[in-house]
């Protein structure tokens, strides 16, 4: 995940859209009078948040760590709270795709990977390897990643977390079935003569409908 961020106006207004700081101004409470007041508050915090986000500087930062920094301090001058889902809520609004920024990191200093980049690949196994086996059968998907993709997606790497249901082994094992090399059946096509024929036949049709529309005579 590579993002720029930046408190511009624009970029807080899209602040409006994030459900997380939507449910800031909703409440389940039963009661109208208790509703209408926790919505009042949320309501009002929604707009302490804008109001410290329009305090920040605009610039454009290619780090995420930097501009996590940058918000911190201003919510500590402020004492404003910081729930996580309020935190992602105005990162995902002030962000944006960027292929010069930095890496984006989680907590532990993880590559955060971008979910629009996700792709998967069907990878041959080794006839001779043992399905059980979990070390071979990663092996074999890690040499096709190094061969196949390594190359062309330097950033890209595997996720061992997607597993089989049945073997929980990485990956999801299945058959791959050629429908066209088991059941197609080849048909050679007409002679050239049939067709010329054919298509005598309806050049016929077609100055038949062409003259009934115009009423004259079509050579």
């Amino acid at each position: 995940m590579r993002l720029n961020f930046q408190a511009s106006p624009a970029r807080i207004a899209r602040l409006d859209a994030e459900p997380g700081f939507q449910r800031l101004a909703e409440s389940k409470k039963k009661d109208p009078k208790q509703r209408a007041a926790e919505e009042a508050e949320g309501r009002e915090e929604q707009e302490r948040i804008r109001a410290l986000l329009a305090g920040l500087p605009a610039t454009l930062h290619k780090r995420c760590e930097t501009f996590l920094e940058e918000l911190t301090a201003a919510a500590d001058e402020t004492n404003a709270k910081r729930p996580v889902a309020i935190v992602k809520a105005i990162l995902s609004a002030l962000s944006e795709r960027d292929e010069t920024a930095e890496i984006c990191k989680d907590e532990k200093g993880h590559p955060e990977p971008d979910p629009e980049l996700r792709d998967t690949e069907s990878v041959p196994l080794d006839a001779a390897a043992d399905p059980a086996d979990e070390d071979g059968v990663l092996d074999s998907v890690r040499a096709f990643f190094e061969r196949e993709v390594a190359p062309h997606v330097p950033d890209a790497w595997i996720n061992v977390a997607v597993r089989d249901h049945r073997d929980k082994l990485v990956g999801k094992v299945g058959y791959e079935i050629s429908f066209t090399r088991y059941f197609y059946k080849y048909t050679p096509p007409r002679p050239l003569d049939e067709i010329e024929a054919d298509i005598r036949v309806l050049e016929k049709e077609i100055l038949e409908m062409l003259r009934d529309v115009t009423g004259g005579t079509q050579t």
